[in-house]
């Protein structure tokens, strides 16, 4: 049944991507991920991931829920540059299906506008000089079933894009998820989430006074106004995940990734159609109050100065503490090159509601 599904998800994303004319990067802010606990695991959790931060990774894993659960998640970006914020609620509808909301934003704020600094006679104006933000927001409805099938649920989203940069430009967009999980009675879990399964379309509002402004103003570049439409290409990751208890009080649990872009990159499995990158998450846990994590990903053959590809990947760690239906967790990530060491800081909170009703 799940092999029968991943072929369905592959057939139908590379029939859209033949049939339409795609960026190879659109709506990247949609790829970072949220919750602190699954990026530090590099995002390998499409199988494992069981509350209601599944409407990101995986939304199939709101079955799961057996109350109403909120997440929050902060991040700092690029020195403090950018602001990276989400929300989440979700729960079950009943025994069998569960439901969810969540909103990202994505976003840089008071960047100056300079495009008033000179007037027609050369003079300099500091007091033209205003501040506008860009920033991308996406909210997602999200939905869970439980299948006649033991062990398989299956979900999927439905998204709303806004992207705004100032008074120069704004758009709307719309897409749709899907995924399911597997789990087996020995305790193997399966997962897979299909991204802008039928593509994600943008459609661009150019404001066009302000962009005769910037037109001229270095010869030979923004002579042609940019394209209004933009289409996003599927993504599919593929997950497998096991939990290993070695004591009652210290467990692990290893998960697998498996991230699959339809276009070609610098992932180390790479062709003109396809690309893979692998991830490896681990999380020690002690009575399910204490977590310890770890992962690797964005495996990709880099190019050096000396002309030759080396292999390079991002590490992550994290930590978090549990308490009666409140979850801190902290992450820390690398989203740049290795040598860089750009790290970003990531606090996410997870809330079980049931805690205000005793």
């Amino acid at each position: 049944m799940i092999k029968n599904i991943i072929v369905y998800i592959c057939l139908l994303c590379t029939g859209w991507i033949t049939a339409q004319t795609a960026k190879k990067y659109s709506n990247e802010f949609l790829n970072i991920g949220v919750d602190a606990p699954s990026l530090a695991m590099a995002g390998s959790v499409s199988a494992s991931i069981d509350n209601v931060n599944a409407v990101y990774w995986n939304p199939a894993g709101l079955t799961n829920l057996h109350d109403k659960q909120v997440a929050l998640m902060h991040a700092s970006y690029f020195a403090n540059i950018a602001q990276y914020d989400y929300a989440a609620f979700a729960m079950p509808i009943d025994e069998k299906s569960a439901i969810g909301f969540s909103l990202i934003r994505f976003g840089v704020d008071d960047i100056m506008n300079t495009t008033e600094l000179i007037d027609q006679n050369g003079n300099i104006d500091y007091n033209k000089i205003s501040l506008f933000s860009a920033a991308d927001y996406a909210f997602m409805i999200s939905y869970a079933r439980k299948t006649p099938i033991e062990g398989l649920t299956y979900g999927g989203n439905a998204k709303i894009v806004r992207r705004i940069i100032g008074k120069f430009a704004n758009s709307w967009g719309f897409g749709f998820d899907l995924s399911a999980q597997y789990k087996t009675k020995t305790g193997w879990k399966f997962g897979i989430m299909a991204r802008d399964i039928t593509t994600t379309y943008n459609m661009w509002n150019i404001n066009k006074t302000e962009f005769e402004k910037i037109q001229n103003a270095v010869e030979g570049m923004n002579q042609d106004l940019p394209e209004t439409s933009e289409i996003t290409l599927p993504k599919v990751q593929v997950g497998v995940a096991k939990s290993v208890n070695f004591t009652d009080d210290i467990s692990m649990l290893t998960a697998l990734g498996l991230h699959v872009d339809f276009a070609q990159t610098n992932a180390v499995i790479s062709t003109k159609g396809m690309s893979v990158s692998p991830s490896l998450g681990l999380e020690f846990s002690y009575t399910q109050m204490v977590f310890i994590r770890g992962g690797l990903g964005n495996f990709q053959n880099n190019l050096q100065i000396d002309d030759t590809k080396k292999v390079e990947f991002q590490p992550n760690i994290g930590i978090g503490f549990q308490y009666k239906g409140i979850q801190i967790d902290y992450a820390l990530t690398d989203i740049g090159n290795q040598s860089a060491a750009i790290y970003s800081n990531i606090f996410s909170l997870k809330l079980d509601l049931e805690i205000f009703r005793k």
